[in-house]
């Protein structure tokens, strides 16, 4: 367990509230003003809640780390496994590259699936905490809902592996102010990306491999963190995971970069 520190933003979203509150006691008849100003806060931190790579609400890993890149490394992240027919395939796309790649979790499947979570980490990959159920509501829940449903991530994925995850990424990327003093309390860090295909959405292999890789001036670049889905894929015209048709291209395009895969614990030591 870590101490919360609340970011900057929040620090100030604590003052205005403590000052709409003694502006009301002083001075009652200002209260559509307070009442104004502390719509606005909440509507700033709603909005933040909604942007997954926003900083505003704490701590949040958008890009590698300068020494990452300057070994001119990136993170394949993916999220919502492990999946028995689709993951077993990822693992060997990535072992054909020399690839290495951090798979945020989810506990339930994990526990389902227990031989699968311990092959990944025996290829050299990481198992990092995307929560115990993926609930749809997470970026409602209060500060027992979200601990609760975290640690318990945290208990089912550590036991599975030896080692407690050090990352937790949202459902959907989704969260409110309380995931922050969780997280602290948990000894985990958030993680978004830098570049997400939607891949759960869009099963067509070209235009997700375009959102991943990027051209020109928007091509992949060092420190990038990408997000793909073994887990809730989409379906490429032929039927399987969109990752597994992208996976391929992608990482040939990564190594003709010069860029080398690393998870993210080993990019973030």
């Amino acid at each position: 367990m870590t101490r919360w520190r609340p970011s900057p933003f929040m620090q100030l979203s604590f003052g205005l509230h403590a000052a709409a509150g003694a502006g009301l006691l002083l001075a009652p008849s200002a209260w559509p003003l307070a009442v104004g100003a502390l719509l606005a806060d909440h509507a700033v931190l709603t909005l933040a809640g909604l942007l997954p790579r926003s900083r505003l609400l704490g701590p949040n890993l958008t890009r590698l780390p300068a020494a990452a890149v300057a070994r001119r490394e990136i993170a394949l992240t993916i999220d919502d496994g492990p999946d028995p027919q689709v993951t077993p395939q990822v693992l060997d796309l990535l072992d054909a590259a020399g690839a290495k790649a951090t798979f945020f979790c989810i506990g339930r499947r994990a526990a389902a699936h227990p031989a699968l979570v311990r092959e990944i980490v025996a290829r050299g990959h990481a198992i990092e905490n995307h929560s115990e159920h993926h609930w749809k509501r997470f970026s409602t829940f209060g500060f027992q809902g979200m601990h609760a449903e975290i640690a318990a991530a945290q208990a089912t994925l550590g036991q599975l592996t030896g080692r407690p995850p050090r990352f937790f990424r949202a459902p959907a990327g989704l969260r409110n102010p309380f995931l922050d003093p969780v997280l602290s309390r948990l000894g985990l860090r958030l993680a978004a990306w830098t570049r997400r295909a939607y891949d759960t959405r869009n099963g067509n292999p070209a235009q997700v491999l375009a959102r991943l890789a990027g051209a020109g001036r928007n091509a992949l670049a060092a420190g990038d963190i990408l997000l793909l889905h073994d887990g809730n894929a989409a379906r490429g015209p032929n039927g399987e995971a969109v990752i597994l048709a992208v996976l391929p291209p992608l990482l040939a395009r990564i190594r003709a970069a010069g860029l080398v895969p690393v998870t993210l614990g080993d990019a973030c030591p």
